[in-house]
């Protein structure tokens, strides 16, 4: 299997709702780093698993989505815990949506899996893969 990985970042705002995240229910502050790995059987016709600069473009784009937004406040996340989990997920199926539309390029249609990695530190991170 092939990958590339590109690379971005976030700044966010949120809150959660539960006990088990203890100080974490009060709105706080997150910024993470955010690699997206994209992965093949084979190359495509160039020689390559996607177009580096329009991976690195349309991560950009999501992510600019949910960059210096108080998620509480998104319709969309409306009574969700956004935690780094669901987050790596939402960037995912976003960026398989942008696949799917031919954003990333034809040969991108070859694509297999994505995973999205969202590192909170330099020792926490979450992960989602999925299929295409």
């Amino acid at each position: 299997m092939f990958s590339v990985t590109v690379r971005d970042h976030i700044m966010i705002a949120h809150s959660f709702r539960g006990e088990v995240f203890g100080p974490a229910q009060r709105l706080h502050g997150a910024t993470f780093l955010v690699d997206a790995t994209f992965r093949r059987e084979q190359l495509d016709d160039d020689n390559i698993v996607v177009d580096i600069g329009l991976a690195t473009q349309e991560l950009g784009a999501v992510v600019s989505e949910l960059n210096y937004r108080n998620l509480d406040d998104e319709p969309a996340f409306a009574g969700t815990n956004t935690s780094t989990e669901f987050l790596a997920k939402v960037i995912a199926d976003r960026l398989a949506e942008r696949i799917e539309k031919g954003a990333l390029g034809e040969g991108a249609k070859g694509i297999a899996r994505i995973a999205v990695t969202l590192h909170e530190s330099h020792i926490a991170w979450a992960s989602y893969e999925r299929a295409l």
